[in-house]
């Protein structure tokens, strides 16, 4: 979503969203859309100034995204 580059469906974050909210389906089992991204900040930063989740979703106005946000950059330190 991102950076639109192709990769296998492992080496993606799929997130979805909770009411006004995207967060990340670590088990890929929540219920609704998904949309994958791959979980670099880079790519996290290109899909929200490119308005790419509410595209995706399909839903009106802004998402948040300070969860996804915290989670790509606490996995990225590790």
């Amino acid at each position: 979503m991102g950076c639109r580059e192709r990769a296998a469906k492992s080496d993606l974050l799929r997130i979805v969203v909770n009411k006004d909210e995207c967060v990340p389906d670590h088990r890929g089992t929540l219920p609704g859309r998904g949309a994958y991204l791959h979980p670099a900040v880079v790519c996290l930063d290109l899909a929200v100034r490119r308005r790419a989740f509410p595209r995706a979703f399909k839903v009106q106005g802004p998402l948040d995204t300070a969860e996804l946000r915290h989670h790509v950059e606490r996995s990225a330190q590790q």
